[in-house]
């Protein structure tokens, strides 16, 4: 039998079990009777018919009822950084790109860096199981080094994506760019409760930002009102601490303490700056000032 020869639903169940063994590790008959809302017994041949195609990609383990990643695992399908990243930071998990001949007048701008899909994957499948990973990691101030890091979650702050981490080796939350991860490798030490997402004080606390058309560099505050939809001239986001300067600085936001900052790509005003006081990862925001420094 030849992937070439299926017919279309053919081929997206079997995309979606080569989703689930490279992203989460594992993939189960229930999960794709659930999904595709299929038979034990079609489920049992979807299964059958992938071990035909790539016998070695998956061993079954009769005490978890499930099939689990296999050292060997080459993926069956070709799964493309950018549209699979996409798909998981929407909660997508069908796997299959392919949307038949239907080609949609939609352009999205270029990126600069596109993530090792493999990387990926591994990071994923520590997060989803409670797995730390010993990481080769490119910084900008250290260059070269190996990490052990305890994930919890991957983030697109609007120029490339990074993942959220306990870092052992300095002992607190970091962010980690993705594609500076040369190699990463799943771990089968403890995770400790300080190592817990929960303990992310910076991720789990929410702040509010109240934006507002720039009152010296916009001539027609009406037009960003609309760009934006706000309100009344004002646009209330909720968002974590860990992630305000990078929206900050995506959207170029004016973050001094009159709207100093003059030129045409700043648009948008932080009204309530002093919602960020105690947050981390201010250096990126755009005039940001802490208030002791200002003093």
């Amino acid at each position: 039998m030849k992937l070439e020869s299926l017919n279309f639903s053919q081929k997206q169940r079997l995309a979606y079990i080569d989703f689930k063994l490279l992203f989460v590790g594992y993939v189960s008959r229930a999960e794709i009777v659930s999904y595709f809302e299929k038979g034990l017994t079609s489920a049992s041949s979807d299964i059958n018919l992938y071990k035909e195609l790539c016998a070695e990609n998956m061993e079954y383990n009769s005490k978890e009822k499930k099939y689990f990643q296999t050292p060997e695992f080459t993926p069956l399908f070709e799964h493309d950084p950018r549209k699979t990243l996409v798909k998981l930071s929407n909660q997508i998990t069908d796997g299959f790109d392919a949307i038949g001949d239907t080609t949609f007048p939609i352009e999205a701008p270029s990126q600069l860096n596109v993530p090792d899909i493999f990387t990926v994957a591994k990071l994923i499948q520590a997060v989803i199981n409670g797995k730390a990973l010993k990481i080769t990691y490119t910084s900008l101030t250290s260059g070269l080094s190996e990490r052990e890091i305890v994930p919890h979650s991957i983030v697109d702050n609007g120029l490339r994506w990074h993942i959220r981490a306990f870092d052992r080796k300095s002992e607190s939350f970091r962010d980690f760019v993705l594609t500076r991860i040369s190699e990463a490798t799943i771990e089968n030490s403890l995770v400790h409760r300080e190592e817990d997402k929960l303990n992310d004080h910076q991720w789990m606390r929410i702040m509010p930002l109240q934006l507002v058309p720039h009152p010296h560099n916009v001539k027609h505050p009406s037009a960003i009102a609309l760009d934006y939809g706000m309100e009344n001239g004002s646009l209330t986001l909720n968002i974590r601490a860990a992630m305000a300067g990078y929206l900050l600085r995506r959207w170029n936001v004016d973050c001094t303490a009159d709207a100093e900052l003059i030129g045409a790509e700043y648009q948008l005003w932080l009204k309530n700056r002093q919602t960020l006081f105690g947050a981390e990862n201010l250096a990126i925001a755009p005039g940001y000032v802490p208030e002791m420094e200002e003093l």
